[in-house]
């Protein structure tokens, strides 16, 4: 028996209307797990109006009953913390301790978000003029939607709604299609911890659920995390019909490796950034620039590593990795490996013909290192998207800087180097968003903001943190003044204080 998992709509899910469907599947085993029911435009709009009907009496509540909400559900993600990995790694295929940090990731933001009361301050400036005095507000947008990727099932959600929440906002979350189960229960959870009906829906469905998102007048702001492609019409469609929209986009995240790094401990921390979650992480290391002597040097400590890691499936305690997401991912991750060969790339670990005994049909693929890439290079110009390592070689710290920040993305990058000057000088004039020195994926914590440059972000305000705060609500500045008896009659001039 496989389950058909539909919609969350008005603090209840949906029955199935008999419509479009998709298969759920193991990765591990390719075997269909499920059904997902993929919303029309119709039931798209029912969510909407759910969120709409409750957002007034629930912005009408104070940031600290929101917050209250948060704390409630705070608790409840800590009690249900192994079953929401357990949910994401039978349909995405990571290992259960990788599932475990996703919600932990994910939990922080929403520890972030029990702090509305202060997040929602605003400023205040008495006797800005003669009896007159100034203060801001920040106030909700309305009803807003996030459209999540697949690799982050819980995490990217959670990047959102309890931002969205603990301002005002109501949400409409279009999580992927391809891995359904952990955004229903997150929704069912914050139920549990108090938020009324249609505070938050879930409608999962394909690129009409999207559409009609992007294209609603009720609909607000837009929250997205996927490919580039993607991000770009998501942006364009969604700030055409007058949203507020943060699209973050693909990456190919490089990592500079200088000569006087520890090439132990950064060909370690290399191993699990590229690999880790089978490169299926938009912060993914893919592409590693090994300045002068470095490059052979990294080499030989790096290459035996990729060779010896171990893959299994999810609740293998002893594997490094998990499959691809799909038999068609696997496909493409695949091509791209075959690409490189003919591109003249020197493929130095080939994870091509791995077979596990009993996972025959599963989305399998080892881990893949190219040496000696070049810029221009399809396997190095585009986002690959699985366990493939590139190795560029740069005769010199300013000429990786300038590979770098040659590159259409610019999600996350990190300098390996003990030279305090050179990480500085990295850090300053790299062009990209997250940095980081001697940390192989510097994804900030909840109470800073996530956001890359260039081709991997559109829109103004990054992921949570202050600008999750920042992009959910809108600033309104009153400038006041008492009645106080003295009559100084109609003024024509520009009015100015002092």
């Amino acid at each position: 028996m496989t389950e058909t998992i539909t919609h969350f709509i008005d603090g209840a899910r949906t029955p199935d209307a008999g419509g479009r469907h998709q298969p759920v599947t193991n990765p591990a085993t390719g075997a269909q797990t499920g059904t997902v029911a993929l919303a029309s435009a119709a039931e798209t709009a029912r969510a909407v109006a759910s969120a709409r009907e409750a957002q007034r009496d629930w912005a009408a509540k104070t940031p600290l009953a929101r917050a209250r909400v948060m704390f409630n559900y705070k608790a409840l993600i800590e009690r249900h913390r192994d079953e929401i990995a357990a949910l994401i790694s039978r349909q995405h295929g990571k290992l259960l301790a990788d599932a475990r940090g996703e919600v932990t990731r994910g939990l922080e933001v929403v520890e972030f978000a029990c702090g509305a009361p202060h997040l929602l301050k605003g400023e205040y400036s008495p006797q800005v003029g003669t009896d007159v005095d100034s203060f801001s507000m920040r106030q909700p947008l309305g009803v807003c939607a996030g459209l999540t990727p697949f690799n982050f099932p819980a995490m990217v959600p959670m990047w959102m709604f309890p931002v969205a929440l603990v301002c005002g906002n109501t949400f409409v979350l279009k999580p992927s299609e391809r891995d359904p189960a952990a955004p229903m229960f997150l929704a069912e959870l914050m139920m549990e911890a108090g938020a009324p009906a249609g505070v938050l829906n879930v409608v999962n469905g394909d690129k009409e659920a999207v559409d009609a998102l992007l294209t609603h007048p009720e609909v607000q702001a837009v929250s997205f995390v996927g490919s580039t492609p993607v991000a770009e019409y998501v942006y364009s469609q969604g700030s055409a019909h007058g949203k507020r929209v943060q699209a973050l986009g693909g990456a190919k995240n490089h990592a500079v490796v200088m000569p006087d790094a520890d090439m132990e401990q950064a060909a370690d921390a290399l191993l699990g950034g590229a690999y880790g979650s089978a490169g299926e992480r938009c912060m993914s290391v893919s592409a590693v620039v090994a300045v002068g002597e470095a490059g052979d040097r990294f080499m030989e400590t790096f290459a035996p590593k990729v060779r010896n890691l171990r893959v299994g499936p999810y609740d293998d305690p002893d594997a490094d990795m998990g499959p691809l997401i799909t038999a068609e991912h696997l496909a493409k991750v695949r091509n791209y490996v075959d690409i490189g060969v003919q591109e003249g790339a020197e493929l130095v670990v080939d994870g091509r013909d791995l077979r596990l005994q009993g996972y025959e049909s599963g989305n399998f693929l080892g881990g893949c290192l190219f040496d000696r890439v070049t810029a221009d290079m399809r396997i190095y110009q585009e986002e690959i998207f699985g366990p493939v390592l590139s190795v560029l070689r740069a005769d010199s710290f300013e000429a990786a800087l300038a590979l770098v920040n040659g590159h259409p993305y610019g999600n996350g990058t990190a300098i390996f180097t003990r030279d305090g000057d050179a990480a500085r000088a990295y850090s300053s004039r790299v062009q990209a968003g997250m940095v980081g020195v001697n940390v192989p994926i510097p994804v900030p914590m909840a109470f800073h903001s996530f956001g890359g440059w260039k081709r991997s972000a559109f829109g103004d305000h990054g992921a949570h943190g202050p600008e999750g705060v920042h992009f959910y609500t809108k600033l309104k500045t009153v400038t006041q003044r008492w009645p106080s008896g003295v009559r100084e009659g109609a003024k024509f001039v520009m009015p100015t204080m002092g």
